[in-house]
């Protein structure tokens, strides 16, 4: 199992596919008036899977994608309109496990203020960005318990101007700060 899975309890990992699909996403940081802010969606609520959630661009690995860079800077294009060539790699989180299967490196990348963003509206809803200072800040998160498949799980999230960021997208934020930091 990749790393990330092991937080959740034994017997739910039971109950859930062994995360084994490669998958990408781009944790996308934009400069902005001289500071630093993480780009975010809300997906679509047509979608049929995490509709109305607040997520990172990405997705599955298709045959076509190299590796999981090329699923993630693919899908951040189709997502939010973010040309590759405008997206400068920093590096590598260690991959996630989720409850549907799939095993998500996030991808770190500094976006060129040159960059354009044009939402795909039947993916996403609407983009929006937290500082990185926000994030960094342990201050701003919340521990909180949620009922998934009669396990209490707790978990970290975070609540930004309306916006509740939580579930791997929190845990993917987390990790970044864990990052930073060292």
């Amino acid at each position: 199992m990749p790393p990330g899975s092991d937080r959740w309890p034994p017997a739910l990992r039971e109950q859930l596919p062994v995360p084994s699909r490669p998958a990408g996403v781009l944790i996308p940081i934009m400069e902005r008036g001289g500071g630093l802010s993480v780009l975010l969606t809300q997906r679509s609520a047509a979608l049929k899977h995490h509709a109305g959630q607040v997520s990172f661009p990405g997705g599955g690995m298709e045959e076509h994608d190299v590796d999981v860079l090329a699923t993630a800077l693919r899908e951040t294009h189709e997502e939010v309109g973010i040309e590759p060539q405008y997206v400068a790699v920093i590096g590598y989180l260690g991959p996630m496990g989720t409850t549907t299967g799939y095993a998500v490196t996030p991808v770190v990348g500094l976006v060129s203020d040159e960059a354009e963003l044009r939402v795909d509206p039947t993916e996403v809803e609407f983009t929006f960005e937290v500082p990185l200072e926000f994030l960094l800040d342990q201050g701003n998160q919340r521990a909180v318990e949620r009922r998934f498949l009669g396990h209490t799980l707790a978990m970290i999230e975070f609540q930004y101007e309306g916006q509740r960021i939580w579930g791997a997208t929190a845990q993917m934020l987390l990790n970044l700060r864990k990052n930073l930091i060292k």
